[in-house]
């Protein structure tokens, strides 16, 4: 079959195409085939404070044994191309969706790519295989050719949970869910599934433990965590529709009613509640019955459930029978602590790399800010802190501050360049200061509301700390991390947000607090990548003061793992037992003999208070800011201003000044051309506005920012063309027509000649209608050509 080279690929998959794959029973119902499948959002590039999308990713069409199973991508192309030509590309997208055959078509035939088999072929458009053919091709090839098992084939028939309030998955949650069910399916009873920050791993535990229950595979749950607002935010919100079979474990109340536990199937709890006080072990008193649960779902696993020797994990090993789901954004691997040793290899893994560059997470910028004690304070001689106790003399430096001696004068300015950012942005942008410690939260608190309290006296709550001991900040939590409350704006904290919490608003994420693990800084940064484009947040800034940043050019800053060989980085000997941490009389996990702690803390140094040296006594300044971007995989990509990536850009399309200024001459429309740079992330008016330059032409502009030119203002420009008297060739109607344009172009710009509607605006409105106004040139065509000979003269101006 031979087919005209001047049809586009839309025309083939309308002609022949869609013909060739619905014959086979792959109808367009949307529920075995759906066509232009948008399965990315498109990266969200960042330049400055402006922020541009990429193109989105599309399949031409997904084929589907059912909506939870896609089996199938086909990537269409025009008859200039070969039938195998867009195979890689459909191999691609087949990869990133999981499925297990991917198809090209030009029109005159189909490429296929089994990936079950790792086999290759080409057939005519009559020969793509029925619906029933595939499935029945995907059923005997998996499982490398073993086919499928029962169980395998009722969890691929059971669908997802939809409804009005419930958002169908990404593909990655797809994914995710489909990789995990089908684990558990073939009898995996440790599963592991890596999910950044962000990206929604709450939303797909519940997909998973809705498909297990529906399909009969598992009957009941138990949901671990160890914070109670990770366990209520996933009760009210992403677990809502499984609400009557839900239950919230509170050992003190269900003790005396074990008989009614029995109507639930999904149980959440804190393992704080299930092991009680002194390792009382009250889960075996809750559920005496070890088999009770034939799934357990660990969320952010990587914390201490993951440790051979916590108490956490005898939950675990308790309900050993049951299925274990761990689930993390960033599996960790110690000497102690092994999150791939107890769960085996991530069944999936969807990183920050992947939900930037697919445009599902949010960009960000870096500022590093560096004082003028950053990298050393030494006291003078016989120096005295705030006690009156002198002050040990030797280098101090951003590992020791609010760590072991106080800079007060550091808080101030610490503080006031936080706020220096947010008056400069947005002074109402949700913000989280990690601190050294909970002491030092405070002070910060305390620094921050007098920076802004001006904005403290419109609302007590715009800086609050909340920290793990601080009730007050804790009961403001919720306030913090929802979308529709204002505030509070700023929270200081140590430890109680850097994992779990989502906050989806959080625009600016301070470090003022060391981090050497790599999980941990991990968990941190994923505090601002959740996006909300329809409330304004495209991107989060980190304003970093410790130089934390450093770890981007860590090996495993994107990867998987965080490998530490040294952990703990201090280890304390107890003399009884000589082990470290101490063992003494394990397994009952009591109090040391000698110090009566557990574990043991016999030989660690006594802990003194920390020196405050006073505002006089140590002066803080910033001495310097860089701002970078990165790419996803932690690499520099740039440090250059906006200014540096907008010359580029210009340059790259009109190499000398000349074409430039004979392309803005020619354009029919100037603001085309400033549209085009619109389309690379380049807004002139934002970025004339951040320069103060607001009263500059963009043809001005434009050549000052790529050439180096001179600026002119609009009004100097249209000052100069008022001074050559070329109206007076015009009526006097007309000629106040074209005053009243160069009035509108100086205050407004170039585009207010170009848009023929300005003419229904005052002060046009007041000489007639814009056909009447026409008529004073002698027609349209004549007015077109008065405002083009305007617009050469004002341009004409040196």
């Amino acid at each position: 079959m031979s087919i005209s080279h001047e049809l586009t690929e839309e025309d083939i998959k309308f002609r022949y195409i869609n013909d060739a794959i619905t014959c086979k029973g792959w109808t367009k119902d949307s529920i075995f085939m759906e066509q232009q499948v948008k399965f990315t959002d498109g990266k969200i590039n960042l330049h400055g404070n402006f922020v541009h999308r990429e193109k989105p990713k599309f399949a031409d069409y997904v084929l589907y044994v059912n909506k939870a199973t896609p089996i199938a991508v086909v990537e269409a192309k025009d008859a200039n191309h070969s039938v195998s030509h867009g195979l890689q590309q459909a191999m691609e997208y087949a990869k990133m969706l999981d499925v297990k055959f991917a198809f090209s078509s030009n029109g005159e035939g189909f490429a296929e790519h089994d990936f079950l088999t790792g086999k290759e072929r080409t057939f005519g458009m009559d020969e793509f295989p029925t619906r029933d053919e595939l499935i029945e091709r995907y059923k005997r090839e998996a499982n490398d050719g073993n086919g499928l098992n029962g169980q395998e084939e009722a969890i691929i028939n059971q669908p997802f949970c939809t409804g009005q309030n419930i958002f169908p998955p990404r593909y990655y949650q797809l994914n995710a869910v489909n990789r995990t069910v089908n684990a558990i399916a073939k009898g995996q009873d440790r599963v592991l599934l890596v999910m950044a920050t962000g990206t929604g791993k709450t939303y797909t535990a519940f997909q998973i433990v809705w498909r297990l229950l529906k399909s009969g595979l598992k009957k009941k749950v138990l949901y671990l965590a160890d914070r109670n607002i990770l366990v209520d935010q996933s009760i009210q919100q992403d677990f809502k529709p499984l609400e009557k079979v839900i239950h919230k474990i509170d050992y003190s109340k269900d003790k005396n009613h074990l008989e009614e536990l029995g109507s639930y199937q999904v149980f959440f709890a804190l393992y704080q509640q299930l092991i009680g006080q002194n390792d009382a072990k009250n889960y075996q008193e809750l559920f005496p019955n070890p088999n009770y649960f034939d799934l357990v779902i660990i969320d952010e696993c990587h914390r201490g459930s993951a440790k051979d020797d916590s108490n956490w994990r005898t939950i675990l090993e308790y309900f050993s029978s049951a299925a274990h789901i761990g689930m993390t954004a960033t599996p960790k691997e110690t000497r102690y602590q092994s999150s791939i040793g107890y769960f085996g290899e991530p069944v999936y893994t969807y990183s920050l790399k992947n939900g930037i560059e697919d445009g599902f997470l949010a960009p960000f910028k870096v500022i590093n800010i560096t004082t003028n004690i950053g990298d050393e304070w030494r006291p003078v001689k016989g120096q005295k802190d705030i006690y009156g106790n002198e002050i040990e003399d030797r280098i101090y430096n951003n590992s020791d501050y609010d760590y072991n001696i106080v800079i007060e004068d550091r808080h101030r300015e610490v503080a006031q360049e936080i706020t220096n950012y947010l008056k400069s942005t947005d002074r109402m942008a949700k913000t989280i200061v990690f601190c050294a410690d909970e002491t030092h939260a405070e002070r910060m608190r305390i620094a921050l509301t007098n920076a802004n309290a001006d904005m403290c006296k419109k609302n007590p709550d715009y800086v609050v700390r909340i920290t793990g001991s601080d009730e007050y900040g804790k009961g403001k939590l919720d306030y913090f991390i929802s979308v529709s409350s204002k505030y509070p704006v700023i929270a200081t904290t140590s430890k109680l947000l850097s994992t779990g919490v989502d906050c989806k608003m959080v625009k600016l994420i301070v470090l003022d607090q060391q981090i050497g693990s790599m999980t941990e800084f991990k968990q941190i940064i994923g505090r601002g990548t959740r996006l909300r484009e329809k409330e304004g947040k495209t991107y989060f800034s980190v304003m970093d003061f410790r130089n934390v940043t450093r770890l981007f050019a860590d090996p495993d800053w994107d990867g998987p793992i965080e490998i530490d060989p040294n952990y703990p980085p201090q280890a304390y000997i107890c003399p009884t037992c000589g082990q470290s941490p101490c063992i003494c009389l394990k397994p009952e996990r009591k109090p040391c003999p000698d110090c009566g702690q557990t574990p043991c803390v016999c030989q660690r140094p006594p802990k003194l208070p920390k020196p405050i040296v006073a505002p006089d006594g140590c002066k803080v300044m910033v001495i310097n800011k860089v701002v970078s971007v990165y790419d996803t995989n932690g690499k520099l990509l740039r440090t250059e201003s906006i200014t540096d990536y907008t010359k580029k850009n210009i340059v790259d399309t009109y190499v000398t000044i000349d074409s430039f200024t004979s392309k803005w001459h020619s354009a029919g429309r100037k603001v085309e051309i400033t549209e085009m740079l619109k389309d690379v992330g380049i807004d002139i008016t934002a970025l004339k506005h951040d320069q103060n330059m607001d009263d500059v032409d963009d043809f001005d502009f434009i050549c000052h920012i790529a050439y180096g030119k001179k600026t002119l203002t609009r009004r100097e420009r249209a000052e100069q063309v008022k001074k050559r008297d070329i109206f007076n060739k015009y009526g006097e109607q007309a000629r106040l027509v074209l005053e009243a344009l160069l009035d509108k172009y100086m205050n407004e710009g170039i585009s207010e000649l170009e848009n023929l509607s300005v003419l229904k605006n005052d002060p046009f409105r007041k000489l007639g209608s814009p056909a009447n106004i026409a008529k004073l040139f002698g027609g349209k065509q004549g007015y077109l050509d008065a405002v083009k000979e305007l617009e050469q003269l004002i341009y004409n101006v040196a």
